[in-house]
Order: structure tokens, then sequence, then C-alpha cells
């Protein structure tokens, strides 16, 4: 009988990899936190999670109408990607909160490594089913 690794793992693949882009996304608003105009960004993670257990992929756009421009589906052009509201706003426009996002990426490496811990317990739950242990 072959092993189904989607079946096996569930949804918490999926997970590790929008942890991962959220990762991306928060070091990105910190090193752009003195850039003026810049626009903080995060991913929802429960939109995402919807998307990933659909089937869909994240960076994916479908036109509706042929003459419709089909994209390239960037890095964040996600639905679940979406600009954080500030809470104070900036003279120069910027919309980074340097305390927030660190909180925002320390929390979210806790649940990657979470995610991360998860993973390694099935793949050895796995290879003990496997060596018949």
């Amino acid at each position: 009988m072959p092993i189904n690794f989607d079946s096996a793992l569930g949804i918490h693949a999926d997970a590790l990899r929008i942890r991962s882009q959220r990762a991306e996304l928060l070091a990105s608003n910190l090193a752009n936190a003195d850039t003026p105009n810049f626009k903080a960004r995060d991913i929802d993670f429960k939109s995402a999670m919807k998307i990933a257990a659909s089937g869909q992929d994240l960076a994916s756009m479908k036109t509706t109408h042929a003459k419709h421009f089909s994209t390239s589906g960037g890095q964040y052009s996600s639905p679940a990607v979406q600009y954080r509201t500030s809470i104070q706003d900036s003279l120069d426009g910027n919309t980074v909160d340097e305390q927030i996002e660190q909180s925002q990426f320390m929390q979210n490496a806790v649940q990657y490594q979470a995610s991360l811990n998860f993973l390694g317990g099935k793949f050895k739950s796995l290879l003990t089913a496997i060596r018949g242990d």
C-alpha cells in the first residue's frame, strides 16, 4: 500500500509554506521601516489556509474573460496579503510600526518552529511504521 504524503501530513505542509511567506513579508516590513511611503503588509493566515485547503495556488489569479491579461502571479499577489492599518500616521507616509512588526515576526517564528516540530514528529511516526519498530 503506497503512502500518500498529502493525506499523511495534512495541512501542515501548507501552513509551513504560508508561515515562511509571512516571515518574508514581515522581514521586508522591518527592512523598510525608514522608507518614505512604504506600506506595511501582512498575510491573513486564516484566509491563506482556506485558499490552500481549497487546492488553489496562493499566487494564482484566474482570468474571467478571454481579453483579460494573464498575470505572472508575483511573489506577493495572493489575496491573503493585505496592507496593515497603521495605529499612528507617520509624517513620511510609512505605516511600519517596528514594535508590532517585531512581535508579529517573533510570534510567526514560534508558530513556524511548532509546525516544523509537528512535521518532524509525523515523519518520525511514518518512519517507525515503515520500519515496523
